[in-house]
């Protein structure tokens, strides 16, 4: 777990013992939290630092949003919440919930809001939405963030990828006064995806980002993302992944060794390295490796 001291709401969780499941900076500005919680409380974030995407997980039937002399009730698991920089809000606790937090630096969100829309961001603001429901959103978060290990290097482009798609929703549907999201132009020129292509090649080993392959590109993220795809028809994460396991391939069958080859291709352990190649090739790395060594 990455240490994200600073941010008003994860602090505020921290220093009341709320325990943390997971936690990363996924670069960019942005970071993510998972968080149990099983307590009756009052939670005040005061001022925070940083815009804030909560879903509930599991639980929370029983929370409320303070709004003046009422309360807004969550719709328990599946509930989002919405709470932009700057303004401070009071929630009543009861009972378990797991919750998944988005943490957005307020230049993040700038950024993002010119990469997306074009417009000047001193004039976009976030909306504050205290309980909502959004497909989207839910799906990201529970099919993207969730199930990856956020601590896995292989995995960076994947999770960092989930968020900036997370951001650039929030963005174009989330916003005030924000003209609509424009879309991607085209694909990347030849020159740029064969770039990109030897930087991948050469940083393997490497726990990438969507960043960082954007940066190659001299893309921002979103529209990198997209330009990719348009181009390749698959997406960075599955891209950067299957050279992994081409790679990987290349060195089993050159006699490497499974913790070696793990390594060499930008897995942190040989389970994950394990499961990912049987996900990509059906076989599992050492039934490969025993594959290449049958006579003719």
């Amino acid at each position: 777990m990455k240490n994200l001291t600073g941010l008003t709401v994860h602090d505020h969780l921290a220093n009341a013992a709320v325990p943390l499941r997971a936690s990363a900076s996924f670069g960019h500005g942005l970071a993510g939290a998972l968080w149990d919680r099983d307590e009756a409380a009052i939670s005040r974030y005061e001022t925070p630092s940083h815009h804030t995407l909560s879903l509930y997980v599991s639980g929370g039937v029983s929370f409320r949003r303070r709004l003046g002399d009422g309360y807004m009730t969550s719709f328990g698991a599946g509930s989002l919440c919405l709470m932009p920089e700057g303004l401070t809000s009071e929630w009543e606790v009861s009972g378990p919930v797991q919750m998944l937090h988005l943490y957005v630096s307020k230049a993040a969100f700038q950024r993002a809001v010119v990469e997306t829309t074009g417009a000047d961001p001193a004039h976009v603001t976030l909306r504050e939405v205290p309980y909502f429901q959004d497909p989207t959103l839910e799906t990201v978060m529970r099919q993207i963030m969730l199930p990856l290990n956020w601590d896995e290097p292989a995995e960076r482009v994947a999770v960092s990828h989930g968020a900036q798609t997370l951001l650039a929703y929030l963005v174009s549907r989330m916003t005030e006064h924000g003209p609509r999201a424009l879309q991607a132009r085209g694909g990347l020129p030849a020159a740029v995806l064969r770039r990109l292509q030897g930087f991948v090649e050469a940083h393997l080993d490497q726990p990438l980002s969507i960043g960082d392959l954007a940066t190659c590109a001299n893309l921002s993220p979103y529209h990198f993302a997209r330009a990719f795809k348009r181009s390749t028809g698959e997406s960075p994460h599955a891209y950067v992944l299957r050279r992994r396991i081409g790679k990987a391939k290349e060195a089993l069958a050159a006699g490497r060794s499974l913790a070696e080859t793990a390594s060499l291709c930008g897995f942190s352990s040989q389970s994950h390295f394990t499961e990912r190649f049987r996900a990509q090739t059906g076989v599992t790395p050492g039934q490969f490796w025993r594959s290449t060594r049958l006579p003719d």
